[in-house]
């Protein structure tokens, strides 16, 4: 197949890009002519989806504008685009006019006016309404995004006409089973709604299960710091479990981002051991999750998936967080690690999940090894199964 793949950002920005990565070479692999959209040209020094798949065509439309790359998009002639959640509406929908498409909505695309899919007000937690009209009503009210009316406006508008975008698709994909309830029926078949979980992009599983080894109580945490993420409640939970467990527990985070300054200002506060590592490559990564007990996915907005889970997985490192979104897929409670609560997310919750995670050593030990043995199921082959099907049904092309 000629596949025609867009998305946001050509850098590494976040865990679609590391997941683009490895599914670029993978395609290639099997004999697939690509090609790389891209509408946003971000700085830094992070790598590109495209480092593995050298030689690959791309198109940054942010430097060429919008007409030159739907241009450049119909010569490639592809058999299929396959577009990953754009920004801008007028790039999707010209996309949409150059050949069978298939989305992969790896954000609410079309589904909430912020994106976030939560309340904050009067708790924080996760949102399950339909988006529509009702949802200006609510945007002040629960506080769903930012004060600014006009802001508000600019992106309802957005997110309703990437809404009526949805029916245009041949197929859309998601990673988990909670997105797909979000989208099935909606404002298509149920059947054209296809779960692709899916894959590490820069780990992959140990040969071996995990050796038993002493508690240590060091925790990660690895993500851009926003309120979303949850960084905050996190430590507070650590102060609350560690005095619950009776012996110190440690954090070491791996990222940045606005809500790092009141993180480390909680941390002093309550005298807790947490360190700040920055943006982390793959292999200090690795060696982060090598010397922690636990993963911690405090995340208080629906995660479309979190594949932070399974990469800490193939090295047999459970994870505690909450149950939102598509957490649950991978994070099955006293096999994989230990889930709190999520509607709504509390520093209680989270606090007895970490207890009950640690506690007890042998408890740990057989979290680990659920943890590594879950991690088996997410794999490129296995994603890639799933997938091509898709794209070839949407291409008129037989299995």
């Amino acid at each position: 197949m000629r596949l025609l793949i867009a998305n946001t950002h050509r850098r590494l920005v976040g865990g679609i890009e590391t997941y683009l990565r490895s599914l670029l070479p993978a395609l290639v692999k099997r004999g697939h002519e690509v090609a790389f959209l891209h509408e946003r040209t971000a700085s830094g020094d992070r790598g590109t989806v495209d480092e593995w798949a050298p030689g690959l065509s791309t198109f940054d439309a942010q430097r060429g504008g919008v007409a030159a790359a739907l241009a450049w998009a119909r010569e490639q002639r592809p058999d299929v685009c396959f577009i990953m959640g754009l920004h801008g509406t007028a790039l999707e929908e010209g996309l949409l006019g150059v050949a069978p498409s298939v989305l992969f909505a790896q954000v609410y695309h079309g589904g909430c006016i912020s994106g976030f899919k939560r309340y904050a007000v009067p708790t924080l937690r996760p949102c399950e309404r339909a988006f529509g009209p009702g949802c200006l009503a609510l945007y002040y009210p629960r506080r769903c995004g930012g004060l600014n009316p006009r802001s508000m406006w600019r992106e309802y508008r957005a997110q309703a006409r990437r809404r009526a975008f949805l029916p245009r698709y041949h197929t859309i994909t998601v990673a988990s089973r909670w997105m797909r309830r979000e989208y099935a029926g909606l404002v298509l078949p149920e059947e054209r709604v296809v779960v692709t979980p899916l894959f590490p992009g820069g780990l992959v599983p140990d040969a071996q299960p995990p050796a038993p080894k002493p508690v240590t109580g060091r925790v990660v945490m690895f993500g851009r710091l926003t309120p979303l993420k949850g960084g905050t409640l996190l430590v507070r939970a650590l102060a609350e479990a560690s005095r619950a467990l009776g012996r110190p527990l440690s954090l070491e985070v791996a990222g940045d981002g606005e809500d790092r300054g009141p993180m480390e200002a909680l941390a002093k506060k309550r005298g807790m051991n947490v360190q700040f590592v920055g943006w982390a490559d793959d292999a200090r990564r690795e060696a982060l999750l090598r010397t922690a007990d636990v993963l911690a996915v405090p995340s208080v907005w629906p995660e479309p998936f979190g594949m932070v889970g399974v990469e800490a997985g193939c090295l047999g490192v459970p994870a505690v967080g909450f149950a939102v979104g598509g957490i649950p897929d991978w994070l099955e409670p006293g096999v994989s690690g230990e889930l709190a609560p999520g509607t709504p997310p509390t520093v209680r919750g989270l606090s007895e999940a970490l207890v009950r995670a640690l506690r007890d050593e042998a408890h740990l030990q057989t979290l680990r090894e659920g943890a590594w043995r879950v991690a088996q199921r997410f794999t490129p082959d296995a994603y890639l199964e799933r997938l091509l099907p898709v794209l070839r049904a949407a291409a008129g092309q037989a299995p």
